[in-house]
């Protein structure tokens, strides 16, 4: 069998490309999550918190809500239907982590929990600091 023969098999027996569905599922997703961070800001923000506690505090509630979703295996259903969408930063990032930290919790608090929960966020953080430090760097020699 050679390579064209392959490919026609190949195409012949793989599934059609949902693409604009799955960015419009992606989109939509991603964007009722940033609603939902901006309704919650905005309720901080009624309840006469200043807007620097309002944003932390907005950030902590949506962690949280990550972790729940994540505990409560909603955040895996949320994302066979949203795909990229649920990778919005904020709960994305939570999801990872408590996603790591169920999943080793039976092989021990140090070895299990402490060790394993970085296992994925541990070089979005390295790297995080490394841009940020190199960003600094940039801004330092342009000023």
């Amino acid at each position: 069998m050679n390579k064209e023969d392959y490919k026609q098999i190949a195409e012949k027996h793989s599934p059609n490309s949902k693409t604009p569905l799955n960015c419009l599922k992606a989109f939509v997703s991603g964007g009722a999550v940033c609603a939902l961070g901006q309704g919650i800001f905005n309720l901080y923000s009624l309840l006469n918190v200043s807007a620097e506690d309002a944003k932390l505090l907005c950030s902590c509630t949506l962690i949280f809500i990550g972790i729940v979703f994540t505990a409560l295996h909603l955040y895996e259903k949320l994302a066979k239907f949203a795909g990229a969408g649920t990778l919005v930063p904020i709960t994305g990032f939570a999801n990872s982590m408590a996603a790591s930290a169920i999943e080793f919790k039976s092989e021990g608090l140090i070895t299990g929990l402490g060790a394993k929960i970085f296992i994925i966020c541990g070089p979005v953080i390295a790297y995080g600091v490394f841009a940020s430090a190199l960003y600094g760097v940039v801004v330092l020699i342009f000023k």
